[in-house]
């Protein structure tokens, strides 16, 4: 910038002084500013992930923490169910939230190196880099992880930005302040290092998904350097190749999974419709001993109420429950063998119930001397409700 000064003279002349020409250079930052002033895609992703958040404490999320159910039914990535054909988990689960706390913390770190990276690739490549590191990190996450753990987070995307940013200062290193480029580039590699300790310290943390999401994040800033730094073609011809190496790898040494989501899902569902029967019967089976206290059937008739409003919907809950096949590694599989042999007795009982009040009818019938009147068969049948397996 031009600065032009006029002192008075004693004369009272305006005295004209030369042109000062302020030759300090400007800072990465403000060039990066003024190079792109707007940061779409940072604040996008950033409203992308308040709004899932903000939908999932509306559907019973926990402000400060929320139980795995709720992420798991939005997409959260689980080997069981990422491996039984739900690979979009690995792209949902990078805008799934456990807490207010897991958010803002994430958030937080987006934009502070978001609004550094997207102004150094521009919008499509920073998009680009984001998505990848962040896949990149949950699928090693699934690899490394097994099934047993439910993941979700922005994080491996984000280690993924910091791993671009690293990536970018490295290439630039002879063209920046060396003083900058120190503060800059130590700055991203202490943020890392620190998150990546604490994830070995603090359990629950992901840190397969935070170490894959900077590794793909590093590579796909070499593979997408912009014009600006220099970087070598041999450099990006072997950063895509690791990137595609890494995935296939990946994929190719990924374990089956324990069990099949799909068949877990269908269980609990088998599961839930068997309570459902079961309180019917049990309100049908009080209906019949209160007919049959009253005297209002006979020992025939309540034999055949008996066979066909409990034996006969016992049956069916057996059937089903009998045609489907868990893992045992399945965390229903315990539940529904019970229930399967909970059914099949229950049914059991009911039909040998029936068959004595049949015979006891017949007695009656050759013996009609002997005094009517019937006590309730519920002492044979155990009243419903009381298996654990519920």
């Amino acid at each position: 910038m031009n600065l032009r000064f006029r002192a008075p003279s004693q004369s009272g002349i305006p005295i004209h002084r030369p042109n000062v020409t302020s030759s300090a250079p400007s800072s990465l930052v403000e060039q990066l500013r003024a190079r792109r002033p707007r940061i779409p895609a940072t604040l996008t992703l950033i409203a992308a992930n308040g709004l899932v958040f903000l939908a999932m404490l509306w559907h019973g999320a926990g402000l400060w923490h929320t139980a795995d159910g709720l992420p798991l039914a939005w997409g959260a990535n689980f080997g069981p169910a990422t491996k039984d054909g739900e690979w979009w988990r690995l792209g949902s689960a990078m805008f799934l939230h456990f807490g207010v706390l897991h958010l803002g913390m994430n958030m937080l770190s987006l934009w502070d190196g978001g609004r550094l990276v997207e102004r150094m690739y521009g919008s499509a490549r920073f998009l680009f880099i984001y998505f990848a590191a962040g896949l990149l990190g949950n699928l090693l996450s699934l690899l490394a992880r097994g099934d047993q753990a439910v993941s979700a987070g922005a994080s491996g995307a984000i280690f993924g930005v910091y791993g671009a940013l690293i990536g970018y200062l490295w290439l630039a290193r002879r063209q920046r302040r060396a003083q900058e480029h120190r503060h800059l580039f130590w700055g991203a590699i202490l943020f890392a290092a620190l998150a990546v300790s604490l994830g070995f310290l603090i359990p629950g943390i992901d840190n397969h998904a935070h170490l894959g999401g900077l590794a793909g994040g590093l590579l796909a800033s070499l593979l997408l350097a912009p014009g600006d730094i220099a970087a070598p073609r041999l450099a990006r011809a072997l950063a895509g190749a690791g990137l595609a190496l890494a995935v296939a790898l990946m994929i190719a040494r990924m374990p089956p999974p324990l069990y099949r989501w799909s068949e877990e899902q269908r269980a609990r569902q088998e599961i839930m419709a068997f309570q459902d029967t079961e309180a019917r019967i049990h309100t049908q089976w009080q209906s019949l001993m209160d007919r049959a206290r009253q005297g209002e059937m006979s020992f025939d008739e309540l034999a055949s109420q008996i066979e066909t409003q409990v034996a006969a919907p016992y049956e069916n809950s057996f059937e089903q429950l009998s045609h489907l096949h868990l893992d045992p590694a399945a965390p229903s599989a315990s539940a529904l063998e019970a229930l399967r042999q909970y059914a099949e007795n229950r049914r059991d009982l009911s039909r040998a119930l029936a068959g004595k009040l049949r015979a006891r009818a017949q007695d009656l019938f050759f013996n009609p001397a002997q005094p009517e009147g019937i006590s309730t068969p519920a002492r044979d049948l155990p009243e419903n409700g009381e298996s654990s397996a519920h």
